[in-house]
């Protein structure tokens, strides 16, 4: 754990959140205290974590402490960039701008629909028979 000051944003996406803290100075992300190379093994969701930080050419400037919970991996992933997104902005007011224009501050809320009953499922009907 680091002490000192860092920059806090929570970010959310379906049924996850993720509570970030961003240090300032370079170091290694770690969620739930485990390493970002260990929490996510697809290169896809280690881009999308650190997009934020990429847009505004802060990768080296900050380092994450990040505590996500609820949810499979992509919504991790979604969650915590949205997070680090949140923290930048708090860090650095200037980096508003960018980030909003890249689509990283605005929350993501598609869910799963809801089954309705006399369906299979949220929109699927029974097969309809004629005879």
């Amino acid at each position: 754990m680091t002490n000192g000051h860092y920059y806090y944003g929570t970010g959310r996406r379906k049924s996850a959140v993720a509570r970030v803290r961003l240090h300032p100075g370079a170091g290694t992300h770690t969620i739930n205290d485990k390493p970002l190379e260990e929490m996510f093994s697809r290169p896809l969701h280690r881009h999308k974590v650190l997009q934020p930080l990429a847009a505004v050419e802060a990768t080296d400037k900050f380092h994450a402490e990040v505590r996500v919970a609820g949810g499979g991996v992509t919504g991790w992933a979604d969650a915590i960039a949205h997070g680090v997104a949140r923290a930048l902005v708090a860090a650095d007011e200037s980096y508003h701008p960018t980030l909003r224009k890249a689509g990283h501050l605005t929350r993501d809320s598609r869910v799963k629909e809801r089954k309705k009953y006399g369906l299979k499922r949220a929109r699927k009907a029974p097969q309809y028979t004629k005879r």
